[in-house]
């Protein structure tokens, strides 16, 4: 057992909401991949009774003050016991919500997005499958387990990436999402590794215990969380593993909405929250995720100033949030960490759909030719793409205001100021790259618009046949409805600390406090940001040309990603094209082949000297008889 024991209907209500997705895509693999509409019908209803037994849970368990769950040998044998189960406390409760509602919302947007595509039903599958992994993987009761799904997850992200594979630029952004990510997994692995070794133990109530840990040497600890902390790396591309991410945008854009806002990229943070109290027990390793947290965002913020494909911008904006969440969990605020988790994922998924309906409608990513083509023009996801791009600034009243001051609450706690000023800086820059592009939607110019050398042009975006009616309100009310949690979420962060902060695992703490002139200069900043933007963007006879335009070299460097894609590049030709495959090369030349012809040729000569003996003439056998003969003479003679 896991906590207190579980109930009978929880468990049904956990099985049916992390079981019916996987059972869904199945079933359309299997049964309907012929029919999309049915195919479309049959996950969006998975994750319809999946997102009502999440509330229900959440409702029923309001109160919860203990974990609660179930756990099963699923393998067992003598010294081994590998077990499988189900936990339930009050951060996984929020989390399920949140993956489920972002996971329906972004089915229902489908409809209308993916409306026409050859491989809708493919396209519905591969939803059910993520929503099924990461629901599972939320409410896991152990490391081993969440490591199972979470690469599920990952797996399901590289077949979404992918999905329009015929484009081979998809296919390579799958792959490399697949591949950075690998790396970082490969980390996590060892670091699960190495606590099963020392502690035989892989539950996570018990690795979240000081007491359960108590006789755990503290380098250790450190050593672990450093290497559990490389998959939250790889997963919420995080320095150095960061530049998957942006490229992860061939896939469609409802994927994009996924990813960012409450699965694949979110898994990563929702992995730190979850361990918290056992990251916790090492003050270096905080020290470490502070500075790698704080690193992605300001990276991330540079990068966003300088695109011109509108789901880049964003991309860059999610690496940078997350650096936000993580610059808070490292700062010890559990409860900063989560809830601008949980803001998040309404604001990101809501810009994603946005964009993506300007896609579907202009067919381009490259937000001068949405501008010139008049986006501004529909009406919704314009006003509520600006209520998502203020909610991501930080501008109240909305959500992200409320999440952001308690991220830079938790940052004004800690001694080195650095990290508040760093955060205060991405505050401005968030504000700045949000309200550029928002700017340049509303303002459109006739005038070309000249772009420094070295900018990547945005690829045209296939977006599937335009949608009738129908269609049009399936994309339309999603927008509606997150923009609605983005108005009013931020209002309930006394209820939501109060609940997230009582669910607090032993060893931990809930978060600081900020100083009293901190919330004022963060929305100064922020207000400053938009203002410059304004001003470069959007006031009249502006020539919507960024002050880092104007610096080419500066230019280059943001553009390029601080050149972190080159240097792979590079590693990539001398380690492994030129060192690691030039030794198999040469091993399979000199060694292999080389061994192989060796002894085929000293066959062939042998054969020839066996040829020259048998040639069947008695006199030379005669003769060599007499040769042995007088020899063996000699020999014993003298």
């Amino acid at each position: 057992m896991v906590g207190s024991p579980a109930h009978p209907v929880d468990l049904a209500a956990l099985i049916a909401a992390t079981m019916l997705p996987f059972a869904s895509f199945l079933a359309i693999l299997v049964v309907t991949r012929g029919r999309p509409r049915l195919s479309a019908w049959l996950s969006i209803g998975s994750v319809t009774i999946t997102l009502a037994c999440s509330i229900a849970l959440l409702a029923l368990h309001s109160g919860l003050t203990t974990p609660i769950g179930f756990s099963a040998d699923l393998i067992g044998s003598s010294g081994l016991n590998i077990p499988f189960g189900f936990l339930l406390d009050r951060l996984n409760l929020l989390m399920i919500v949140v993956v489920s509602t972002i996971c329906f919302l972004v089915q229902v947007y489908s409809l209308g997005y993916m409306a026409g595509d050859p491989g809708f039903s493919r396209y519905y599958a591969f939803m059910s499958l993520f929503t099924w992994a990461m629901m599972s993987l939320a409410v896991s009761a152990n490391l081993l387990q969440l490591y199972f799904f979470w690469e599920l997850v990952g797996l399901s992200s590289y077949l979404l990436i992918g999905f329009w594979y015929e484009k081979f630029s998809a296919t390579q952004a799958g792959k490399k999402a697949f591949v950075m990510t690998r790396a970082g997994d490969a980390a996590f692995f060892i670091g699960i590794l190495l606590l099963f070794i020392h502690t035989g133990d892989l539950g996570i109530v018990n690795l979240d215990s000081r007491a359960a840990l108590a006789g755990v040497p503290p380098s250790f600890i450190t050593l672990s969380a450093l290497l559990i902390f490389g998959g939250i790396v790889g997963k919420s591309a995080q320095f150095p593993l960061l530049t998957w991410l942006p490229d992860a945008m061939e896939g469609p854009t409802p994927v994009s909405a996924l990813l960012h806002s409450a699965t694949m990229v979110a898994a990563g943070v929702y992995l730190f929250a979850r361990l918290f109290p056992f990251f916790s027990m090492s003050a270096v390793a905080m020290s470490v995720f502070l500075a790698i947290g704080t690193i992605s965002m300001l990276l991330a913020s540079t990068m966003a100033m300088v695109s011109r494909d509108i789901k880049k911008v964003w991309a860059f904006s999610t690496i940078s949030q997350l650096g936000f969440m993580i610059m808070a969990l490292g700062a010890g605020s559990y409860f900063a960490g989560v809830f601008h988790l949980t803001t998040h994922a309404g604001f990101k998924a809501l810009l994603f759909l946005c964009s993506g309906v300007f896609i579907h409608r202009f067919e381009t990513n490259d937000v001068y030719e949405l501008s010139r083509l008049g986006a501004k023009r529909m009406l919704i996801p314009m006003v509520t793409m600006v209520l998502g791009a203020a909610a991501l600034s930080g501008l109240p009243p909305l959500s992200g205001y409320f999440s952001k001051e308690a991220v830079m609450g938790s940052l004004a706690g800690l001694p080195n100021p650095v990290w508040l000023g760093a955060g205060l800086a991405g505050v401005f820059l968030t504000a700045y790259y949000s309200f550029r592009l928002i700017f340049i939607l509303l303002f459109p110019r006739e005038t070309a618009v000249t772009i420094p050398v070295g900018t990547p042009s945005p690829p045209p975006q296939a977006a599937g046949i335009p949608a009738g009616a129908p269609g049009a309100w399936a994309m339309a009310v999603p927008l509606i409805v997150l923009a609605t949690i983005t108005v009013v979420l931020g209002f309930f962060e006394t209820p939501l600390k109060n609940f997230i902060g009582a669910g607090m695992l032993a060893g931990g703490s809930v978060g600081g406090e900020a100083l009293s002139w901190t919330p004022l200069a963060a929305l100064a900043l922020a207000l400053a940001g938009v203002g410059l933007a304004w001003v470069e963007f959007g006031r009249k006879g502006a020539r919507q040309i960024g002050f880092v335009d104007r610096i080419p070299i500066l230019h280059r460097l943001f553009a390029e990603r601080w050149y972190i894609d080159r240097f792979y590049g590079l590693l990539v030709n001398l380690v492994i094209d030129r060192g690691i495959s030039r030794l198999c090369y040469l091993n399979d030349r000199k060694v292999i082949d080389g061994g192989i012809d060796g002894l085929c040729e000293g066959a062939v000569e042998s054969g020839r000297v066996m040829a020259v003996l048998q040639t069947g003439m008695v006199q030379y056998r005669l003769l060599a008889i007499f040769a042995v003969l007088a020899l063996l003479a000699l020999y014993f003679y003298y």
